[in-house]
Order: C-alpha cells, then sequence, then structure tokens
C-alpha cells in the first residue's frame, strides 16, 4: 500500500489575502476555491512541481476532533528549489519578502532562506541541488 502525503491543511485568518500571497508572491497555482459544505471554503494551492498541495482554511478544523490551531502558528514548513540564488531572485522579484540564502552546511540541502506567509505561518526553502536532476519520486523509487 502506497500512502502519499498530497494536502497539508493550512490555519489563516484571511483566505482572499493568502491566496493572493501564495498565488502572486510564490507562484502557486490554484487548484481549488470553492465553499465545500455551509460556512467552509477551501483554497488549495499547489507550488511548480510539487506533489503536494496547502488548503487554506478558517474553520476546517471545526469538523475535526482536536484542537484548531491559531492562523499563523504553522512553523517549519518547507520547499525545496534546485537553485536557492535563482529561486531568491525569482521570489524577490515577485515581492516576496524572503532572507537571503544562508549555507548552513557545506553539503547538497544545507542551504535554506526563510519567510512568513501575511499571518505568520513560517516557511523554509532548502536548496537541494540534486533536484535538478533527479524527481523525488525517482529518488524514492528508483528505477
Amino acid at each position: 500500500m502506497e500512502y502519499t502525503l498530497e494536502v497539508i491543511p493550512l490555519p489563516v485568518s484571511d483566505i482572499d489575502a493568502s491566496m493572493a500571497f501564495y498565488r502572486d508572491k510564490l507562484g502557486f497555482h490554484v487548484d481549488i476555491d470553492t465553499e465545500v459544505m455551509p460556512g467552509m471554503r477551501i483554497v488549495q494551492l499547489t507550488p511548480p512541481g510539487s506533489g503536494c498541495s496547502i488548503a487554506l482554511a478558517d474553520t476546517l478544523w471545526d469538523t475535526m476532533d482536536g484542537p484548531t490551531p491559531a492562523a499563523g502558528s504553522y512553523q517549519g514548513l518547507q520547499l525545496c528549489v534546485a537553485d536557492a540564488k535563482a529561486a531568491h531572485a525569482e521570489l524577490t522579484a515577485r515581492g516576496l519578502d524572503v532572507s537571503e540564502p544562508v549555507a548552513h552546511a557545506p553539503q547538497d540541502g544545507g542551504t535554506f532562506m526563510y519567510f512568513k506567509d501575511p499571518d505568520g505561518n513560517g516557511w523554509a526553502i532548502q536548496e537541494y541541488r540534486v533536484r535538478a536532476t533527479t524527481s523525488l519520486r525517482e529518488a524514492i523509487v528508483p528505477g
């Protein structure tokens, strides 16, 4: 049995402002923008080249057991790119307030930059140069 991680619900306070941020500043594709049940709107966006999306929500957690995460409470979400300098140039040209790439370690995967969304959800972008030649799927399931 294969299990795929395909959607991460993200708590936000203003779905429209967050959708604009992820679409316009990060270049995520808007896959879904619909009211899935009365009073519950979901906007699902996917980063270019990714098999995993985010779902912006404000009332989704009302349907689940457990605590409701506060908008902006998620930290450590991570994107990967093959070239951090090129990604930094593209994102800053779009108006994203993103840190300069920092090499924490010399090996591939050791360079990061950071940003926050309008609510304060914290993201890292990791340079993983091998992605320029080997997709994640190929790396996990050779052949």
